[in-house]
């Protein structure tokens, strides 16, 4: 538990500071204006999404902001109160955790979401995101090499945690061939 509100917190925490620099008039980065970092390939691009993944339902700040309350309080009870044990896990709802807090606060704060992070080449742009965006990203894909890749490499996560030892669970004398 520990492990995750700490990743969680470090995740929120990194992306507000990194935003506040950023929109910082000592910065130097200005709205809708690219700023090279890593010649045409990583620049800032201060923006505001006032929408959610990837620019989509302008306007809905705050419809996003009540939707991300509510997986917050998803995600805390599922660390707090599932039979997972696995680092993995942890890392995966922490990674979520924080970058749905790092956006909301956004959205709390401005009715917007400060994103920068510009990647690409030429007229061949990805989405301008930032570190909660990324954070939820990574988090995905750990969701799906946990649910889809996991069971063929032999990890086995169950949903439910057994306490009961053998004896408890009726199997005390089970004996493989019987």
């Amino acid at each position: 538990m520990i492990a995750f509100a700490l990743l969680a917190c470090t995740i929120a925490v990194g992306d507000q500071l990194l935003k506040r620099w950023i929109t910082s008039p000592s910065s130097g980065f200005q709205l809708n204006t690219p700023a090279p970092v890593i010649g045409d390939w990583f620049r800032i691009d201060l923006i505001h999404n006032g929408g959610g993944l990837f620019g989509l339902f302008q306007g809905s700040a705050l419809g996003f902001a009540l939707v991300t309350l509510v997986v917050v309080a998803v995600l805390v009870a599922i660390e707090v109160w599932s039979g997972w044990r696995s680092w993995l896990v942890t890392i995966t709802l922490g990674l979520l955790l924080g970058g749905a807090i790092g956006n909301l606060i956004d959205r709390i704060r401005f009715g917007y979401v400060v994103d920068f992070a510009d990647i690409g080449i030429g007229n061949w742009r990805f989405y301008i995101f930032n570190i909660a965006d990324s954070a939820v990203t990574v988090s995905i894909l750990l969701m799906l090499v946990l649910w889809f890749v996991a069971p063929y490499l032999g990890v086995h996560m169950p949903a439910e945690r057994d306490d009961r030892g053998p004896a408890d669970r009726g199997d005390a004398g089970n004996v493989e061939g019987r």
